[in-house]
């Protein structure tokens, strides 16, 4: 079954049952959490090809959905029952290699930002964020506030963040988007030694 949401809409809330294993097609979804303060904080992106190994989790162990997601693009999402899947995943090789794919990509991303958290501070992790996730044409569709949310803090440590970025000839914002003007600039914000982008 085919789903499309428009961007930014709950796609699933914690404590949800999952019904199926989604798979993105077009598009993006944002899984999170929230901070003890009460700030998003961003777990980690599906992508087109991707599927979720959270839900996945909570598929083949009955569990109920421990975060949120929801689509950070116009995004379409193939639903594909739990009950199918799951006789799928029994016989058919390419569905054991998704979900071996899922849960290894998850892994990696999970590591990679314990180890930001542990070893960055929050200009260097904004650093990466933006070389991370900026188009082809160095374009970032994202509010301050948004931003916030995937980093886990404020939208006024963000704005004072982003005006030393902007003084620095490093990026420029316009509303609703940042565009990164010098990559080997704001690529030298991350220390290579502690940080990967």
């Amino acid at each position: 079954m085919r789903k499309r949401f428009t961007r930014p809409t709950q796609v699933i809330h914690k404590g949800q049952a999952v019904s199926g294993a989604y798979l993105v097609t077009d598009g993006q979804l944002r899984v999170f959490t929230y901070t003890p303060q009460g700030s998003e904080a961003t777990l980690y992106f599906i992508r087109p090809g991707e599927t979720c190994v959270l839900a996945l989790n909570c598929l083949f162990n009955d569990l109920r959905y421990p975060v949120w997601i929801e689509s950070d693009a116009d995004t379409a999402v193939d639903i594909i029952p739990g009950p199918l899947y799951r006789r799928l995943f029994e016989c058919e090789s390419a569905v054991q290699d998704l979900t071996v794919k899922a849960l290894s990509t998850l892994v990696f991303r999970l590591m990679d930002e314990l180890e930001q958290i542990h070893t960055c501070n929050l200009d260097q992790r904004l650093a990466n964020f933006l070389l991370s996730n900026a188009s082809a044409q160095g374009v970032l569709q994202m509010t301050q506030q948004e931003l916030a949310g995937h980093l886990g803090t404020t939208r006024e440590v963000v704005a004072r963040l982003m005006q030393g970025f902007v003084a620095q000839g490093l990026v420029s914002t316009r509303r609703g988007a940042v565009t990164v003007v010098d990559t080997v600039g704001l690529a030298r914000v991350v220390n290579p030694s502690d940080c990967i982008f």
